[in-house]
């Protein structure tokens, strides 16, 4: 079975070459050190806003800016938090699933509305949301095929820093934007994805740099990806 994630169909999106090459072949592209410093703010975010986790709160910060309360039931929502056990949709006629780990999650009545942390250097462009709007089409997606009904609705909280004081007191700026998503376009993208990874080998991705990088002129690929 193909098992694909938000994160795998943001490089389907990115590079089909790339995308296939890492599922089909295991070969990933060159990284270098991982700054811990967002996986850190996404941990203590979550501890939190987790406080106000009573089916009655948001942060304060948020009031006004967000629909909703916080989903109340947090057992629920660590298991959606966990990349193994989060959120999934299976297509047995693809032969093929998609699985995503949710940050955190917003209830208004009986819709529920997905809500992501970024954690940024300044504050967000106007169209900063379009890098993330394939992850929160994928899900809305996956809340609605698990029976949790949505209305194509979604929240990126970011936070920036903005001075820091004394003892090592770092203040932010926390900023709600509300995205509009669309269910029905993240099940296209996944079934392209999909079809792709059925497929041999796309052509080199012209826009993509690792593919320019290490092919030659013909598009083959060079002797990292042999």
């Amino acid at each position: 079975m193909i098992r694909l994630s938000p994160s795998t169909l943001n490089l389907y999106r990115e590079c089909p070459r790339c995308f296939w090459l890492h599922i089909k072949e295991n070969i990933h592209r060159p990284q270098g050190p991982f700054p811990s410093l967002p996986g850190g703010m996404d941990l203590v975010i979550k501890d939190y806003f987790d406080t106000y986790r009573d089916g009655k709160n948001v942060p304060p910060e948020i009031v006004g800016k967000v629909r909703g309360v916080l989903f109340p039931n947090l057992p629920i929502l660590n298991t959606w938090r966990n990349w193994r056990t989060g959120l999934r949709y299976e297509d047995k006629k693809l032969d093929a699933a998609l699985s995503g780990a949710l940050d955190d999650c917003l209830q208004d009545g009986n819709v529920f509305i997905p809500l992501d942390y970024k954690t940024r250097g300044s504050a967000p462009k106007e169209d900063g949301h379009i890098f993330y709007q394939g992850q929160l089409n994928a899900y809305t997606f996956l809340l609605e095929e698990n029976g949790y009904k949505t209305d194509e609705t979604a929240y990126l909280v970011y936070y920036y820093p903005l001075k820091v004081e004394q003892a090592g007191k770092v203040m932010f700026a926390v900023e709600p934007k509300e995205i509009k998503t669309s269910k029905e376009d993240a099940k296209k993208e996944f079934e392209a994805a999909v079809k792709v990874l059925r497929g041999s080998i796309p052509k080199k991705h012209t826009k993509c740099a690792y593919c320019n990088w290490n092919s030659d002129e013909n598009g083959n690929q060079g002797s990292l990806f042999k």
